[in-house]
């Protein structure tokens, strides 16, 4: 970079200084990432806004008037950040948007910073059923809606009857399930929302049952999949569309799974899960990524769609 691009580049930090002073402390500048994603990787934003309420967010997209680029982060848990400067905003939702009551007998309110588990044990509290699965998802509501996360047969467009979103311009509004066309770890919503809340539909049910599903399906979770190291869930979809294997055995059949680029290397317990062992860089679990990739590719002519959000 040189003088003349710093100088400017300085001069539109300034700018954006004193257009979000009023925002206080909720904005940050220059602000580390690293600690914000299970991978524990990554380097700094150039803004990040932590969202006391929806007023504020509004007035705060409504100023920065969609002129930056923004990424929405939730609890973190399929996201890796590049070790790069991001030129934009990262905008995180606070504990507000965490809020979750009953509607009705079968009804469930959610903010998008609700957490998978924390909607199950709600569910399971108030005897409905349907929700057991999230339980075994690490992340938030806003992004397992996004991604239509799911796991043992179940996805979230199962249970899910409407979304309150906000698009960049500071609009509000909801959007009806029978609205949004839902596929594998997908939705046609466009990039430009910033989910809110979300309505979801249960099953009355016996509690006590209930539980002992969540209590299986953790076993079973925990069998099969690494917990308590730095990962990020599931590095790839499964190609429903190409093949009836699953990644994880089309992974296995065409890389040494012993292969390592610096503390990035796959999962002794799962192969679709990759590892940050200490320290790796983005450049590390990136050169994995595109190795795996590259090796099934070649093996089974297979294309591989990652299913991890990647932040440069």
């Amino acid at each position: 970079m040189d003088e003349k691009t710093a100088t400017i580049d300085e001069m539109k930090v300034e700018r954006l200084k004193n257009l979000l002073s009023e925002f206080g402390e909720n904005v940050k500048f220059n602000y580390e990432l690293k600690k914000k994603t299970w991978f524990n990787i990554g380097g700094k934003t150039k803004v990040f806004y932590k969202a006391d309420n929806l007023k504020e967010l509004v007035n705060f997209l409504k100023k920065i008037n969609s002129k930056e680029k923004i990424f929405v982060i939730g609890a973190g848990s399929n996201t890796l950040i590049s070790d790069n400067l991001f030129d934009g905003v990262v905008i995180k939702l606070s504990k507000n948007f965490n809020n979750i009551s009953l509607l009705g007998d079968d009804v469930i309110i959610a903010g998008s910073g609700v957490l998978d588990r924390s909607l199950s044990n709600f569910a399971m509290k108030n005897n409905l059923r349907g929700f057991e699965f999230l339980s075994c998802i690490p992340g938030t509501i806003g992004g397992g809606i996004k991604m239509n996360a799911g796991c043992f047969g179940r996805e979230f467009k199962d249970i899910l009857l409407s979304i309150q979103v906000i698009d960049k311009n500071g609009n509000v509004k909801t959007i009806p399930s029978k609205n949004i066309e839902f596929e594998y770890r997908k939705n046609n919503l466009t990039e430009d929302l910033i989910f809110l809340s979300a309505s979801f539909k249960g099953i009355k049910s016996n509690n006590i049952d209930i539980n002992k599903e969540m209590i299986r399906l953790k076993i079973e979770k925990d069998k099969n999949q690494p917990t308590k190291i730095k990962t990020s869930g599931s590095t790839f979809k499964n190609p429903i569309h190409q093949t009836k294997k699953k990644v994880w055995e089309l992974i296995k059949e065409s890389v040494p799974l012993d292969k390592s680029f610096g503390d990035a290397c796959i999962s002794e317990k799962h192969c679709n899960f990759f590892v940050n062992k200490g320290n790796a860089t983005y450049e590390d679990m990136i050169n994995l990524i595109d190795f795996v990739s590259k090796r099934v590719l070649e093996k089974t002519g297979i294309s591989l769609e990652k299913e991890i959000k990647i932040l440069e």
